[in-house]
């Protein structure tokens, strides 16, 4: 058979191969239409482009791509949950809806906002859920050269009005004390060397075991032995005019004192108008202070500083101020005997929280009766005491014969995780929120009767007093972590410190001759021009962020 054979095709531009040693003719096809993408196209229009752009402009377009990319998929993603998150909350209305009308009365939901959470709670209805149960705690903030010391931490509070509606319409139970009653005594006199004063009496040892013994009745030393009634010629007294304020009867109550002219005195902020109208702010001083203040023109004939009623105390029992502070901190339901919740802070502190979202953030959700923050570092008593004597804060001797009195008579033993759920045994004491009651108010007077025995540390005396009572009782304290506390008080420095700070560095330019301005253009100023570096500084979104967090968290 002859004829002409058709060439193989061997590269890849259509060369031809010999067959025979004849040449076979190429064949040569049109593009098909159907082919819209061609390969050999594109490797040649890419770098194409990229001449004309160039490589960063190509990159940026690549950028803006993939961004473009981006949001659209978040927004995407934010309304699908968005409308999972609003049906669910529709779900949750029809539900509860539901409930109400199928159901005549329900037991309290464990965190809800309802008041019969409390026992001997009556007449409120309760509010399903708690807009706080899934707030979660944020990981401790990253190490900081500039901050080495504890900081604050976020607390979930509610709205003020919820709060407010959260209040117990009743006083709580108190575990198995009912009445209690205090010693009265016009001529107190020394029974052994275990300390006391004449203003707290001097209770033998029998007489401090005995109170440990929880009865239904009982009748306990808890200062003020002497007079007809706290503050009249009992050695820490007031005007009557005061006492007759100090009689009224309150809901809630803010106290603080400066003795010795120790502290400065610091202004609540973001104090809901509710609690301006309702709660009283009390601040105690001694005459002293007193006088400074008069002085300085801080006080006037009205006995008021700003959101404080100033009470001045005569005849201060100590000559030790902070242990004259140790009298309202401790004894307040003395002082006040017509009150039902009481917020301390000590003098160095300002509160930045409403009273109403506090004590429903510490006492009433968790069904507390005592709450105190614990300390940031230390929970053992031992290495208390050891910080006290290395800082000062009292004789070394006296706080040695304290420790050893607590381990060889009462059996004081370091902290371990045996005591779980007890988290601390040494409180950060400048803030105490409690209830008074009989048992919260047993606690303060035994309290107290320790810092008038022995040192004025009240941290080292409070797991005693707390582990005793316990023992006999079915009662807790609530120690939330110094970073909560944190949150709501801020701390500042004593007098002595502000005093002795050196003044700020003014740095003030020479007077340079007068430059000549023949020559040189008139420049007009625009303050305004640009970008206020002012608003992008890193200070600023900190601010910015942290009242974002604020609004999220409330």
């Amino acid at each position: 058979m002859t004829g002409v054979s058709l060439g193989v095709r061997t590269g890849s531009y259509g060369s031809l191969q010999l067959q025979n040693g004849n040449v076979s003719p190429l064949l040569v096809r049109r593009p098909s239409k159907a082919l819209l993408f061609n390969p050999r196209e594109k490797e040649r229009g890419f770098p194409f482009i990229c001449r004309l752009l160039g490589r960063g402009k190509v990159a940026m377009l690549l950028m803006l791509g993939l961004a473009l990319c981006l949001f659209i998929f978040g927004c995407f993603t934010v309304y699908r949950v968005g409308g999972n998150i609003t049906s669910e909350i529709e779900d949750t209305r029809s539900n509860a809806i539901t409930r109400r009308r199928n159901t005549a009365r329900l037991p309290p939901a464990p965190h809800s906002l309802s008041l019969s959470k409390s026992r001997g709670n009556k007449g409120y209805f309760p509010i399903w859920g708690h807009r706080c149960d899934h707030f979660a705690f944020p990981p401790p903030p990253p190490a900081d050269r500039r901050r080495p010391g504890p900081r604050p931490c976020p607390v979930c509070y509610i709205p003020v009005e919820d709060a407010i509606a959260s209040m117990p319409s009743s006083p709580s139970e108190s575990p198995i004390l009912r009445t209690l009653t205090y010693v009265h005594d016009e001529n107190p006199t020394r029974s052994d060397l275990l300390g006391g004063s004449d203003f707290g009496g001097y209770p033998s040892l029998d007489e401090r075991d005995a109170a440990f013994d929880i009865k239904e009745t009982m009748r306990v030393h808890c200062g003020f032995v002497r007079g007809s009634r706290p503050g009249r010629q009992t050695g820490f007294d007031f005007d009557e005019a005061d006492l007759l304020e100090l009689d009224q009867y309150h809901d809630v109550i803010v106290a603080s004192a400066i003795f010795g002219n120790y502290d400065v005195i610091q202004q609540p902020r973001n104090i809901s108008s509710k609690a301006r109208k309702n709660i009283p702010f009390y601040m105690f001083i001694d005459e002293e202070t007193e006088m400074y203040m008069k002085n300085v023109s801080i006080l006037s004939s009205s006995r008021r500083v700003g959101l404080w009623r100033i009470i001045v105390v005569h005849n201060i029992p100590y000559a030790d101020s902070r242990r004259n502070g140790k009298i309202p901190k401790l004894l307040l339901h003395r002082i006040f005997p017509n009150v039902r919740y009481s917020i301390w802070i000590d003098g160095k502190l300002e509160l930045v929280m409403d009273p109403y979202q506090i004590l429903e953030r510490f006492l009433w959700r968790p069904n507390a009766t005592f709450a105190i923050s614990r300390h940031y570092r230390r929970f053992d008593v031992f290495v208390e005491a050891e910080a006290n004597k290395a800082a000062g804060k009292y004789e070394n001797a006296s706080i040695d014969h304290q420790i050893q009195f607590y381990q060889y008579h009462d059996g004081l033993t370091h902290y371990s995780r045996e005591k779980l759920p007890i988290t601390s045994d040494v409180p950060e004491g400048c803030v105490i929120i409690r209830e008074h009651i009989p048992i919260t108010n047993l606690f303060t007077c035994l309290w107290f009767n320790e810092v008038d025995r022995f040192t004025s540390r009240d941290q080292l005396s409070f797991s005693t007093v707390r582990d005793k009572i316990m023992a006999k009782v079915n009662w807790s304290i609530n120690m939330f972590m110094d970073c909560e506390r944190r949150n709501f008080v801020i701390q500042a420095y004593h007098r002595d410190i502000l005093e002795h700070m050196p003044p700020p560095v003014v740095v003030t330019r020479r007077p340079g001759p007068p430059a000549s301005h023949t020559n040189r253009p008139q420049i007009k100023n625009h303050p305004r021009r640009g970008r206020d570096k002012r608003l992008g500084s890193k200070r600023h979104h900190r601010l910015i962020g942290n009242v974002v967090m604020n609004h999220i968290l409330i």
